[in-house]
């Protein structure tokens, strides 16, 4: 596939998956043994990779993302993006607490025959966390 053809397949991983709440389009993007790189662990699988993003979505149900940069070359695409959204469900042991975030993110995407076989996310957890209150701020 192209670069171009994989930028469509991620974007639309983002439009259809998370912001319209589609998971199944996750059975065509993503293949079986996805393997997805988080900075505290690493999720082996497109069923397990989906129950994460359910938990999510559940945590910030009117969570977006907005794709700021999308850059692609070869088999990578890297995506450099923003999640906005209120924390209104149970995140990481965390009783919901009404506050809206907005956290900034990097993921590389590795695609491999139409479909996405691994990935690599960065994001900004501790900035979260300090959004929700549970991590002072500095300064």
């Amino acid at each position: 596939m192209s670069t171009e053809e994989n930028k469509a397949d991620v974007r639309r991983g983002y439009e259809e998956g998370f912001n319209q709440r589609n998971l199944a389009v996750f059975d065509e993007l993503m293949a079986s043994d996805y393997v997805w790189h988080l900075a505290s662990t690493t999720v082996h699988g497109r069923e397990p990779a989906k129950q994460l993003i359910s938990r999510f979505l559940t945590a910030f149900p009117d969570g977006r993302y907005t794709i700021e940069d999308m850059i692609a070359e070869g088999d990578r695409v890297v995506v450099r993006q923003t999640f906005r959204g209120t924390h209104q469900g149970d995140f990481m042991g965390i009783a919901p607490t009404g506050k809206q975030v907005s956290v900034t993110e990097i993921e590389i995407f590795r695609v491999a025959n139409g479909r996405g076989v691994e990935n690599w996310t960065n994001s900004d957890d501790l900035g979260l966390l300090q959004q929700l209150g549970v991590v002072p701020s500095m300064g």
